[in-house]
């Protein structure tokens, strides 16, 4: 399936909200009004105003009639949101960001990869196995590394059966992008490890809810120290 090229309303959403990550509205350089940006952008207001109600949606701006539209605070910002999650990426490099994220991840995944264990159908277990199958494949050179490892993170999400975990396939991908990069790098190598993800598999195909829990929390810890020694490096 193709993947359709992003609406005018998107593409104005993503310049505006990077802007607002970035730091360049504040007291000296306040949030444009609405002319001004519709000017800027050369579209209508309709367009315009679609876009403000997507970054509102996010918790970057807020906007009452009469009133106008001003940034809200970092800490209303929803950083669960992938696109929040992506510009707060592109802004800056952050270990610090990286290492919270993995936090989220050490609480999530393992429990995540247990309840697989329990309850992942045959379908389930297949699109695991493919992910497997996509990693081996790209320490040949055969398929795309990066997207052979999110891919497997985001199968064992999708066979907990918890729609709460599968909401967050989107954020887990989308930071996982910039996490596996800093971890392959600083491991000195170009591909996730493949045995301790099969090891993983294997207890979800075994039903070992504990074995599942314990090898996925030993890949992340594992994820973690390497972005930690990569902060330390970096200082």
């Amino acid at each position: 399936m193709a993947v359709s090229a992003p609406s005018l309303t998107q593409q104005i959403a993503n310049e505006i909200g990077s802007a607002i990550v970035r730091s360049e509205y504040d007291e000296t350089n306040p949030f444009p009004i609405e002319a001004d940006l519709c000017q800027q952008f050369g579209v209508s207001r309709s367009i315009l105003r679609e876009a403000v109600k997507m970054l509102t949606s996010k918790g970057l701006l807020k906007a009452r009639p009469r009133q106008g539209t001003w940034v809200q605070p970092e800490e209303n910002w929803n950083l669960l949101d992938p696109d929040v999650l992506r510009w707060l990426l592109e802004r800056k490099f952050s270990i610090n960001l990286l290492a919270e994220f993995t936090e989220i991840r050490m609480a999530m995944e393992p429990q995540a990869a247990a309840f697989a264990a329990r309850r992942a159908t045959d379908d389930q277990k297949q699109y695991i196995a493919n992910a497997l199958e996509r990693m081996r494949a790209a320490e040949m050179g055969h398929d795309d590394a990066l997207a052979a490892d999110i891919a497997f993170h985001v199968a064992v999400l999708e066979a907990s059966g918890n729609r709460f975990f599968m909401q967050l396939k989107d954020m887990v991908e989308t930071a996982l992008t910039i996490s596996i990069r800093v971890t392959n790098k600083t491991a000195g190598v170009e591909t996730g490890s493949i045995a301790n993800h099969r090891a993983i598999y294997d207890a979800i195909c075994d039903g070992d809810a504990v074995g599942a829990r314990t090898t996925s929390m030993s890949l992340i810890q594992e994820a973690y120290d390497l972005i930690l020694e990569a902060g330390e490096t970096a200082e």
